[in-house]
């Protein structure tokens, strides 16, 4: 399974691989930015997106409902500002930083099987 990660943090990101990794996936991509994920996310066969909220530049939910807009793709949001997130997207499943390995595996166990019974 296909990862992506949208995170500007590079640390944050890796460690993010190495949490997804015992739950299936085998291929990563990563992006830094808004734009950058929307541009990178059209060229792969994604499974899972994470992403932060805040990116420097941009924003990771702007950067989501645009990938969205064009294939449903289950996302899990990592973010150090849930808060936020609850106001602007109420249904979106979300992860609070520091992540916690446990959380992160029922947060995607949750998402793949959501995506599953809606296909």
């Amino acid at each position: 399974m296909h990862a992506f990660i949208i995170e500007d943090d590079y640390l944050i990101g890796q460690s993010l691989q190495d949490m997804l990794e015992p739950l299936g996936f085998t291929r990563f991509s990563f992006a830094r930015s808004e734009d950058a994920a929307v541009f990178g996310a059209n060229a792969n066969d994604i499974d899972l997106i994470t992403a932060d909220v805040r990116l420097l530049p941009g924003d990771g939910l702007k950067a989501v409902e645009a990938i969205c807009a064009k294939r449903q793709i289950p996302a899990v949001f990592v973010t150090g500002y849930a808060e936020e997130l609850q106001d602007r997207a109420p249904r979106a499943t979300v992860i609070q930083k520091p992540v916690k390995p446990e959380e992160l595996a029922a947060a995607v166990r949750q998402e793949l099987s959501k995506h599953k019974s809606l296909t």
